[in-house]
């Protein structure tokens, strides 16, 4: 366990600080004198909070139903971080309407350094394109810890469909036309805007399908209830691993690491190119040095070989950013993924 102390503009650490004598007699020494004051007690308050945090349990929500990728990172990471910080972190599942219930829950939650929240790409860049009363701003309700990973999506089908290739699926899509469904794990999601994607991209009419997660939109593929899915490999892999989806193509711009024979869209003349993110947030205003150690600590973890290993085999590229690296990210993002919605055709609700 460590403590991230700020540096003293003036040399020596700022939890010994020096005096600095004035002048006697100029006149604004009194007031210079309680502004280096007010500076020393902010740093050595921030250098003990960062040694003490935390003093009990800490909350982190995932926004989705458990099953799915969220809740299993989630879960990793909690599990390792507990006994780095010494208290334990509890996953609490808030699912609904696309993460933005456990998102408004963490909004207004005390920003006190207790609680944090699993966010993805479709909560923070993706939601203020499609949801026209969006209950919270990416940026100004929440303070980035890091951004974790990125993130493709696998395209699946039931076994007993019969295609076996992505072409074979369009095929089928369009010799069924009306009657094919694809199941995502929200409204707004990426898994639903890739779908309109392909939609769009190969001329298919398909129902789309929204589910409170990828979990049960998963088991409903599985079973027979909807066609397709474009959906976590976290979610998926068990499925094709035991012979009950096929999986057709994944997004982004390059094949998954852990399923190398599985082509990318592009590879097969679909233009689903671009990734996702995962990452941990904040209430807006925690302390600078809560979310420091938080954003420390889980890069450390999934820097790691085992931790690079375990975050692939749940869906996600490790990555790891400082907390202002993760608002570059999403700055930049949010703009993108508007100009993906227009042109995808999907309306704000």
């Amino acid at each position: 366990m460590y403590a991230i102390a700020p540096r003293s503009p003036f040399g020596p650490s700022a939890s010994h600080p020096v005096s600095l004598p004035l002048r006697p007699g100029r006149r604004g020494g009194g007031a210079a004198s309680r502004i280096l004051a007010a500076f020393f007690a902010l740093a050595v308050s921030s250098v003990g909070l960062a040694q003490n945090w935390p003093e009990r349990p800490v909350r982190l929500v995932a926004p989705y139903p458990p099953g799915g990728q969220t809740d299993l990172v989630s879960r990793f990471l909690a599990d390792r971080l507990s006994p780095v910080l010494g208290q334990n972190v509890i996953v609490e599942n808030k699912a609904g309407a696309q993460g933005i219930v456990g998102l408004e829950g963490v909004k207004n939650s005390p920003p006190d350094g207790y609680t944090f929240v699993y966010a993805n790409v479709s909560n923070i860049s993706i939601n203020p394109h499609v949801h026209l009363k969006l209950p919270y701003d990416g940026l100004r309700d929440f303070a980035p810890v890091t951004q974790i990973g990125l993130s493709v999506l696998a395209m699946v089908v039931p076994a007993a469909l019969g295609p076996k290739t992505l072409a074979e699926f369009v095929a089928y899509a369009k010799a069924n036309a009306g009657k094919v469904s694809f199941a995502s794990f929200g409204t707004g999601s990426t898994s639903h805007i890739y779908g309109e994607m392909l939609k769009g991209s190969a001329g298919i009419d398909m129902t789309h399908i929204p589910y409170r997660g990828a979990g049960p939109a998963v088991q409903d593929v599985v079973a027979g209830h909807a066609q397709m899915a474009i959906q976590d490999f976290a979610a998926v892999s068990p499925f094709v691993k035991s012979g009950r989806l096929i999986a057709l193509a994944v997004t982004g711009p390059k094949r998954w690491p852990a399923f190398p024979e599985l082509r990318t869209f592009v590879e097969q003349g679909q233009p689903l190119d671009i990734a996702g993110w995962n990452g941990i947030m904040a209430p807006a205003n925690t302390p600078k040095a809560v979310v420091e150690r938080m954003s420390a600590e889980i890069n450390r973890i999934i820097q790691t070989p085992d931790g690079r290993e375990r975050m692939l085999q749940m869906g996600l590229l490790a990555t790891g950013t400082t907390p202002e690296e993760f608002a570059d990210v999403i700055r930049r993002d949010t703009p993108r993924w508007g100009e993906v919605i227009r042109k995808a055709g999907i309306k704000p609700e």
